[in-house]
């Protein structure tokens, strides 16, 4: 009798306790209904400043920052309010706080002669930049090459420069460059951009799927050893899905994507797959999703872009100014050709725009809710530990609501409106990419050191 209370009295608290735990879970569900509901009852000023809050608090990095050098002179500068994209009056007013200014060359032949042009272009972007920093504003902006460096500079009040490498292109044939180029301040690099280089076969390939590696050269393979060892992360931004495939498998450290989003929501292979998403997630990198209409909404913006296409040209053409409909025409312009369309670029498209607006049949925009669609989709299948943001700006990047550095702001009140907290906000505009740095240096120190 006795063995059969003990029985009914077990029996009676797995009862309890399963009640309790259902009755845990509901409140857990309310609580989260509540904080559902109560952030849809903010109003739009209540978001606003709550999300100002924040994005002040806040250390924003943008991964990829395209620069013109003629931007970076005694008489023309950062300092001034130009019309690119990012300049040092535009980070002020939209809060951005750490730019990764980028040292791109455009693929050419493989050849000597083609090495020693990208090398030289290559240098003047690397001088520019630290123009800017040493010459120009230094006590506006402070060259970073660690987070803890990142963290300081900003913590003193200044904007914080950091430097990212478009192109192992102007490497040439001497893996001792990696070196030179990381004493300059690089703490990435993409192995190849639009064609394969002599590193790796680029993403472009997939067009005629005509390769000339099958993924990374030999060439490559100790290009990437070198950036194991002295702190580079690795980019596979541009590189084709082998060639990522194979950094991953040779890398000893993580790597990123510095400025990539999610194929499954727009099909571009500038854009990862699910599969390497997965990669990325096991890595343990970080993908930097970008906001350039094209890789966040092909349709939608190809659709406006037909519309855009005819006003833009006779714009273009009334100025008597170089221009262009596609990026894929872009290396074949002049180098004088290439600043005339950069230079005048935003002005043309700003006015385009402008004109766009009294159009009745004018399709959408691609604009910033578009833009955090594919954080949310690479949020749900890496973590929110794999994700921070990019922009392109000054490369042909910018969506309606973050055109340039000073509407930065509108990235995080789009996230504080889709239940972001400050904590996820931090990390995904810095705090992950900065993780990554961080341990790609520790690997590096450890390499250094067993010799």
């Amino acid at each position: 009798m006795v063995e059969t209370n003990s029985i009914k009295e077990m029996s009676n608290n797995k009862v309890l306790q399963s009640i309790f735990n259902l009755a845990f879970l509901c409140i857990l569900l309310l609580s989260f209904s509540c904080k559902q509901k109560e952030e849809k009852k903010l109003s739009k000023d209540e978001l606003f400043a709550k999300a100002k809050e924040i994005h002040e608090r806040v250390m924003t990095l943008d991964t990829h920052c395209d620069i013109n050098v003629s931007n970076f002179t005694d008489s023309i500068n950062y300092s001034q309010e130009l019309d690119n994209q990012v300049n040092l009056p535009k980070m002020i007013k939209g809060g951005l706080d750490v730019p990764w200014f980028i040292v791109y060359t455009g693929q050419d032949s493989l050849t000597d002669e083609g090495y020693a042009k990208a090398y030289e272009n290559a240098m003047s972007k690397f001088n520019a930049i630290h123009k800017l920093c040493n010459e120009i504003a230094p006590e506006q902006i402070g060259l970073a090459t660690t987070s803890q460096e990142a963290r300081d500079i900003y913590a003193s009040g200044k904007k914080v420069a950091m430097i990212g490498i478009e192109n192992g292109y102007p490497i040439g044939t001497d893996i001792s460059r990696v070196k030179q180029f990381y004493d300059l301040g690089a703490r990435y690099m993409s192995l190849s951009h639009n064609g394969h280089s002599q590193l790796c076969d680029s993403n472009t390939g997939e067009e005629d799927n005509v390769w000339l590696h099958n993924g990374v050269s030999e060439l490559g393979k100790q290009v990437i050893a070198e950036m194991n060892k002295y702190g580079m992360m690795i980019d596979v931004s541009h590189p084709s899905k082998k060639s990522m495939k194979d950094m991953i498998e040779l890398s000893k450290a993580p790597i990123i994507a510095s400025h990539s989003s999610a194929r499954a929501l727009c099909e571009h292979s500038r854009n990862l797959d699910d599969e390497q998403l997965q990669w990325m997630k096991e890595n343990g990198g970080v993908v930097q999703t970008v906001a350039f209409k094209t890789y966040i909404n092909k349709d939608k913006q190809e659709a406006r872009n037909e519309k855009l296409k005819e006003i833009q040209q006779k714009i273009a053409d009334s100025l008597k100014v170089t221009w262009i409909t596609s990026w894929k025409d872009f290396d074949n312009l002049t180098d004088e050709q290439k600043t005339d369309f950069r230079k005048n670029r935003r002005n043309i498209m700003k006015l385009a725009d402008e004109a766009a607006e009294e159009m009745q049949d004018i399709p959408d925009n691609v604009n910033v809710a578009d833009f955090v669609d594919h954080i949310d989709y690479l949020v749900e299948k890496m973590g929110l530990e794999h994700v921070g943001i990019s922009s392109d700006f000054d490369g042909g990047g910018g969506v309606e609501g973050w055109n340039d550095a000073s509407e930065t702001l509108n990235v995080t009140i789009e996230l504080v409106k889709r239940g972001y907290t400050e904590e996820e906000i931090n990390k995904l505009w810095n705090g992950n990419l900065l993780r990554v740095l961080d341990e790609v240096q520790k690997i590096a120190k450890k390499i250094q050191k067993a010799g």
